[in-house]
């Protein structure tokens, strides 16, 4: 198979509209007197069934800010504290203008560097922050809805799991959290102990688990309540390669079961792997979101892969491409990667994250032109 990179001309380029969202304006910094939540005039609705969109998470204009207090010790200071403390409460805004869509059925991305607003981003989906401003639905519900939090299965980076518990009785104990009958917890725990591959292990007491191990069964107890949405932060930290593999394999499967799995990873060769549709934040905002080939499509560029090409061929191809009757395979436009979409986006708007070392794998590799090409751009003597 011969793959040939040709470049595009400007009009041509242009024929293609760029389905990538850009990064929404920075909103002026004072925060809005009153919060929306519209999920919450909603909490009388069936149990059954998500927005009639298709939408399994909706927000609009989120923002999250922080307030911190920097302290001082001066003489009386407790007999002076109201006076310390008068003028310097900060405020760390942690997600600005934030609009996000995760369909039914998906595997979603959320990307972005340590301090972006990922893990503030969940909780308020998880109902354990409250959002400045902004509206936010979960499953067509207020987040806060206990019965939404009964559908919703969370694998947090770090797992905290009781050390002196078994696997089986770890899943018991969470079964037990959820109400779910005896039989159906041991039914349940039994399939996803195989599931997660700890069936050699189901009784030995997690403080003897490797953090691969203890990974496995953290997910195995986001699964016990069979949730519509999964949640996923970090899953293959401390796994090995393999684990890694099942690991994708799964969160295919659970998409394959008509689930909604939100993915949250560092490892971008994963994400592209697994997701249909990326989100990538930065500082709190959102630099880009969209389906993963029209992000990663690069609209100057044509990639072309032709079967059943031999040599004398492939130096002909330039000139007689249809006229020598090859089979092609393919004719699109040629991708990036993910890493580098992602480095690219940041540096366009926070050049200072990305060091020196690493601002050469910004731009897409080049196509390597053929020896007659260099040929022909030789200078004449």
């Amino acid at each position: 198979m011969v793959c040939i990179n040709t470049a595009m001309t400007d009009e041509q380029a242009h024929e293609s509209p760029s389905e990538a969202q850009p990064a929404s304006a920075t909103g002026a910094a004072e925060e809005p007197p009153t919060v929306t939540d519209s999920a919450a005039t909603k909490d009388t609705a069936s149990d059954g069934a998500s927005s009639d969109d298709g939408l399994v998470v909706r927000i609009q204009g989120l923002r999250k800010v922080f307030k911190s207090f920097s302290w001082q010790r001066e003489r009386g200071v407790w007999r002076k504290l109201r006076r310390v403390l008068r003028g310097r409460v900060q405020e760390v805004v942690a997600v600005q203008n934030l609009d996000l869509d995760i369909r039914r059925g998906e595997v979603f991305g959320l990307l972005g560097p340590n301090g972006s607003g990922k893990s503030t981003t969940i909780k308020i989906m998880l109902g354990l922050v409250a959002p400045s401003a902004g509206e936010v639905e979960v499953l067509a519900r207020s987040p806060h809805a206990v019965d939404v939090k009964h559908r919703i299965g969370f694998l947090p980076e770090e797992s905290y799991l009781y050390r002196f518990l078994t696997a089986d009785e770890t899943l018991d104990f969470y079964g037990k959290l959820f109400d779910i009958p005896r039989q159906e917890r041991r039914e349940r725990a039994n399939r996803l102990v195989e599931l997660v591959g700890l069936e050699h292990a189901r009784n030995r007491q997690l403080r003897e688990y490797s953090k691969g191990m203890a990974r496995r069964i953290g997910l195995a107890q986001a699964l016990i309540n069979d949730p519509d949405l999964v949640i996923l932060d970090e899953p293959t930290t401390g796994l090995d390669p393999i684990g890694t593999t099942e690991m994708k394999r799964l969160i295919e499967r659970l998409k394959g079961e008509g689930k909604t799995v939100l993915l949250c990873s560092h490892l971008l060769a994963d994400v592209e792997e697994v997701c249909d549709r990326v989100a990538i934040m930065c500082d709190g905002e959102l630099l880009a979101k969209g389906p993963l080939e029209e992000l990663l499509s690069l609209r100057d560029q044509l990639e072309v892969r032709i079967d059943r090409a031999d040599k004398a061929f492939q130096e002909r191809l330039r000139r007689f491409l249809e006229s020598e009757g090859a089979a092609v395979a393919a004719m699109q436009n040629a991708s990036d990667s993910l890493a580098r979409l992602f480095l690219r986006l940041i540096d366009e708007r926070f050049p200072e994250k990305i060091p020196e070392r690493v601002r050469g794998e910004l731009m897409p590799a080049a196509p390597q032109s053929t020896p007659e090409q260099q040929e022909q751009a030789a200078p004449a003597p």
